[in-house]
Order: C-alpha cells, then structure tokens, then sequence
C-alpha cells in the first residue's frame, strides 16, 4: 500500500471543503438573511447584490473577498461573523469597461463600516 503524496487532500475531505465554501457562498449571498431583505424591498430599496447586478454589465461580475469575516469577541459579536461582511467588492464591466466597486449591504450590521469591511475597499 502507497503511502499518499504529501499536500494532497484525500478525496473524502476534499468535497467536504467544497461543500463548507459552497455552504459559506450561499451564506455570503443572502446577506442580513430574507426577513431584512424583504424590509429593504417594502420601502423601495434594492439590496447591494441588487444594485450591482442592475449597474453592471450581465454576466461579468467577479465578486472579491466573498469569505471574510469579523474578528471581533467583544459584546457577543463572536456569535454574528456573516460571510462578506456587509460589503460586496468585485470586479465587473459597465459598457465594456472594466470597473472596481463596492455595495455596502444594509442588511447586515446596518452597513457599518469596520477593518475587515474597509480592507476589501482598500
């Protein structure tokens, strides 16, 4: 029996991790979660998603730091560390111009600014 090559992931494993950052993706996506969104949709406003997908040409978006988290421990925020943080950053075309942007997302932490989120800005 072969001993496995040093660096690679066993197979088993492997999936395990794409199905946790697959997992953390969808999470990113939904933003503050659909109570919040549907509360922006009532008073007319589009999430940060909604916004850059309607600005942007289709198809073209390559969304930036999607995992980042907080690292805060203090006032029990270790228990809220959404994927994104609040800001969406990428890189896109408007009428076949490559843009860089960002969309502050409401639905989470009301759009507060902090390290992680002002780094993806940066």
């Amino acid at each position: 029996m072969s001993e496995p090559k040093r660096g690679l992931i066993p197979e088993g494993k492997h999936r395990d991790r794409m199905e946790e950052l697959r997992r953390i993706s969808e999470e990113a996506e939904t933003g503050g979660g659909p109570e919040r969104r549907e509360r922006e949709h009532k008073t007319g406003k589009l999430t940060a998603r909604e916004r850059i997908h309607l600005l942007l040409d289709d198809g073209t978006f390559e969304e930036l730091d999607k995992f980042v988290r907080h690292r805060c421990v203090d006032f029990g925020m270790e228990e809220q560390r959404p994927a994104g943080y609040g800001f969406v950053t990428g890189l896109d075309r408007i009428a076949g111009r490559l843009v860089y942007g960002f969309a502050q997302d409401v639905t989470v932490f009301g759009a507060s600014l902090s390290e992680p989120a002002a780094m993806k800005t940066d």
